[in-house]
């Protein structure tokens, strides 16, 4: 009886291990997450000019201060206001005839309140999460993350100038944002005037 028992366990044993190496191996299913597209060289040096004609430094870049005014940091690329920087003090006063700009002109004041220039840079606290569809709605609908149901885009951001932009010259510079330095630099929210 111990025979038998053991003769059919050694032969049950047997047929799973012939079993398991003649079954077809299968690959573990993988997430149907989206790839992004591949940009070219040539996109990407397409957007850079643009980025760079268009003036997005100007308000995207934190500031190097030299003998000669307040320079594009090239360290912080256009990573948008410094998360750790204060505000400072708002003259309310001349908030009745002028709109105000912080030294480094990544923050302005004015009847919406206060706006932070965004981290443009492919960080997650950038666009580093960002669609090339979001990034063309936010910059040809003034939608907050690209996102049509979000807060409009703040002054001074220009974004009406952008309405009429070929999609091309679109996804060049978000080619060229997408291959930037990513930067970490959690940008802070917008001040509604009636916080100030």
């Amino acid at each position: 009886m111990k025979k038998t028992l053991l003769s059919l366990g050694v032969a049950a044993f047997g047929i799973s291990l012939l079993t398991a190496f003649s079954l077809p191996q299968t690959k573990p299913v993988q997430s149907a997450k989206p790839t992004p597209p591949a940009y070219t060289r040539a996109q990407i040096e397409k957007g850079q000019y643009l980025i760079n004609i268009m003036g997005c430094a100007d308000c995207h870049a934190p500031k190097k201060f030299t003998a000669q005014g307040p320079v594009p940091d090239p360290a912080l690329g256009l990573s948008g206001h410094p998360a750790q920087m204060p505000l400072g003090t708002i003259n309310k006063d001349a908030l009745k005839e002028w709109v105000l700009f912080n030294g480094m002109n990544t923050a302005a004041v004015g009847p919406w309140g206060v706006s932070y220039s965004a981290n443009l840079t492919p960080h997650a606290t950038g666009i580093g999460n960002w669609t090339e569809q979001q990034f063309i709605i936010a910059l040809t609908e003034g939608k907050s993350k690209g996102i049509r149901t979000a807060r409009p885009l703040l002054p001074p951001m220009p974004w009406p100038n952008y309405v009429n932009m070929k999609r091309e010259d679109l996804v060049a510079m978000f080619a060229y944002l997408k291959s930037c330095k990513p930067i970490d630099n959690n940008v802070p929210q917008p001040i509604t005037p009636d916080k100030l």
